[in-house]
């Protein structure tokens, strides 16, 4: 009987379910979507329970457009965004809706945490930097705004985490995930009452699940799940991992001289490392989906998701004649941007509409309009804001190892062969673009295959089921004129902080 593996993925706002071969084919992917709610300025939540009926409806679909047997499914593993809070009661009912990981409501606990020297004193233990996302952040808001509702709580989850529970009926906290909460003593690999103190929410220390590795298996599918997914009763259920584990292991991220960055909702750019990097100067050190291995993350909300607001926010009508044409505003992007060579124009876009990495309360803007510019102008300067905000965090990560001779590249903006040949040319380095169309999936996908012992180990399972199929090449000849459209970002950025 052949054998396939799922993996789902739960994004800010698109669930994806994705079945895999052995050897990494992509067999089927299916995806469904749930509503951001934004009930008061700077808070961004989902009903959870919409978000588990979106995730029957993408594994149902999936199942269905493979046209295999849910008794072909060896095994199911779940990836999600990081942070945020999932609250259930003793029965699994959601008591909040669940909050994303842009929410900011918490933001001034965060900027206390710094100034009073909290931060200082936890950063040995968490290696990482606080936000106002994370689980402490938004524990400390509710302990000062409502904080009935944790009382009602029984579990505070991560969203795969959720996602598992509502699978399984089981309670784990995996640690990939938990490492990034900013919890955990991460060196420990454990909770640490300590921490909980530090931020004033040990109260809430019993909220959390017991913890797990990405390759455990964390339960079975229930008869009931079963029924509502089409999956087998019994599949066993992995542990999972964060989304940024996913995608580096789905881009074959398994030893320190790679390089991955995910250009999605946030800027993701990241390596391994053997040893943690501990530093004020680094945003996040954390587990590895790989025992013995550190993920070392420099990242910001400053990525894709940009171009999402301006296509929804200024290309509606340009959207709907394009589709009707049966095409993507997507292809169309491209197209124009590709018209705009980079010394035509000087616009510059600070791409901080979701959050920034030069300062909490930096604003996206534009600069440098003309009356003669158009939409085009506006496209490529999102595009190489989006790099340059890339760029920044590289820079940062290269104080702490070599340059890499390649990165591999993974989120919604890989599709873009234009986005990517400018990656290439920004960065002076050459783009590498592995298989397959969802790369949360696929990872989620491997690390199933672990759990369940198809594969002995990560590194044997990205060898088995990565594949790379684009090379994007740099042009030398783009240095000059990216080096001098990056000076100006960077300059603007400094000029307008006061303004901030």
């Amino acid at each position: 009987m052949p054998k396939y593996l799922l993996g789902i993925d739960n994004g800010g706002t698109v669930i994806k379910a994705g079945l895999y071969d052995l050897n990494g084919r992509e067999i089927a992917v299916a995806t469904s979507k749930t509503q951001m709610l934004m009930p008061t300025p700077g808070h961004a939540e989902r009903d959870a329970n919409e978000l588990w009926s979106a995730n029957v409806q993408a594994i149902a679909a999936v199942i269905r457009q493979s046209g295999i047997s849910p008794d072909e499914i060896i095994a199911v593993a779940t990836t999600g965004h990081g942070n945020g809070l999932y609250l259930v009661d003793a029965q699994g009912n959601p008591v909040y809706p669940g909050i994303c990981s842009t929410d900011v409501r918490a933001q001034k606990y965060v900027q206390q945490w710094y100034a009073d020297g909290t931060f200082e004193r936890v950063l040995p233990k968490t290696m990482q930097s606080i936000w106002a996302a994370q689980p402490v952040a938004l524990l400390a808001w509710f302990r000062d705004h409502q904080p009935e509702v944790v009382e009602q709580a029984r579990w505070a989850f991560m969203c795969k985490d959720y996602l598992r529970y509502r699978l399984t009926g089981e309670a784990y906290a995996e640690i990939t995930d938990m490492s990034g909460s900013s919890l955990m003593n991460i060196r420990d690999v454990t909770y640490d009452q300590e921490l909980f103190q530090a931020y004033g929410i040990e109260r809430y220390a019993d909220k959390f699940p017991p913890l797990k590795h990405s390759a455990e298996i964390c339960g079975h599918v229930t008869k009931a799940a079963a029924e509502q997914t089409g999956l087998r009763a019994g599949t066993p259920v992995a542990g999972g991992l964060f989304d940024i584990d996913a995608c580096g292991i789905a881009t074959g991220m398994i030893t320190p001289e790679k390089l991955c960055l995910v250009v999605g909702t946030w800027s993701i750019n990241q390596y391994i490392s053997p040893t943690p990097i501990v530093s004020k100067s680094i945003f996040m050190t954390s587990l590895y989906c790989i025992p013995g291995y550190w993920l070392v993350l420099e990242g910001s909300p400053t990525s894709a998701s940009n171009q999402e607001w301006f296509i929804a926010e200024f290309l509606g009508e340009a959207q709907t004649l394009t589709e009707q044409d049966g095409h993507s505003i997507y292809e169309r992007c491209n197209e124009w941007v590709a018209q705009i060579a980079p010394e035509e124009s000087h616009i510059i876009f600070l791409p901080f509409l979701y959050g920034a990495n030069v300062g909490w309360d930096a604003s996206a803007c534009f600069l440098g309009i003309k009356g003669w510019h158009h939409r085009a102008h506006l496209l490529r300067a999102i595009y190489e804001g989006v790099i340059f905000s890339h760029r920044t965090h590289i820079e940062k990560l290269l104080a702490f190892r070599e340059p890499p001779q390649a990165i591999r590249l993974t989120g919604g903006a890989a599709r873009s062969e234009v986005w990517m040949q400018m990656f290439a040319d920004v960065l002076q380095t050459s783009i590498e673009i592995t298989a397959g169309t969802e790369l949360g999936t696929l990872g989620a996908a491997i690390c199933g295959g672990v759990a369940t012992g198809v594969f002995p180990s990560f590194e044997q399972a990205a060898a088995n089921m990565v594949q790379m199929t684009r090379v994007y090449t740099p042009d030398a000849s783009k240095q000059a004129i990216y080096a001098e459209k990056y000076a100006a970002y960077r300059q603007a950025i400094a000029t307008l902080r006061p303004l901030s």
